[in-house]
């Protein structure tokens, strides 16, 4: 990734933060790759984020883990790819008690896997495993996020 990519992406990771879904849920992105491979975001509860039972809302548990492989993949691919989330599903394992936690990270040899999947055929939806942990590593939700890609100005080859 070139200097000019890094410093405009730097930039968007310090004001995530004050992204207002990210803001008012009270989520924030807590750590992060210089290279842009990993995330990590933490929840913390709040009156403000809990449901009726006390716990933390779905809805913002899910948000925490939302956008951050689509972030991935559209860093490190760059321009020639449209990069999209295209599906989720969540499973609630256990009730969010009190900060929660969660990390997302795609290697070098994913992303070159992906890139040379989308080379080939034009596009693709790849899936990837998330998991929403307590304090103590205890799991707390299970989620896939599939995230659409496709090369810009593809054309398939003659067969």
């Amino acid at each position: 990734m070139d200097g000019s990519k890094s410093k405009k992406f730097s930039k968007m990771m310090r004001a995530i933060n004050w992204y207002p879904p990210f803001l008012f849920s009270g989520i924030k992105v807590i750590d992060y790759a210089e290279d842009f491979t990993m995330f990590r975001t933490r929840l913390k509860l709040t009156w403000y984020n809990r449901n009726l039972l006390g716990t933390a809302f779905g809805g913002s548990l899910y948000a925490m883990c939302d956008p951050f492989f689509m972030f991935i993949l559209l860093i490190q691919l760059g321009e020639e790819y449209i990069v999209w989330d295209k599906t989720a599903s969540i499973e609630f394992v256990k009730p969010g008690k009190g900060t929660v936690y969660a990390e997302f990270k795609l290697t070098p040899s994913q992303i070159d896997e992906i890139k040379t999947a989308v080379d080939r055929d034009g596009k693709g939806v790849f899936e990837f495993p998330c998991e929403v942990r307590d304090g103590v590593g205890k799991i707390i939700a299970k989620l896939t996020k599939g995230v659409y890609v496709r090369r810009k100005g593809f054309t398939k080859p003659n067969a």
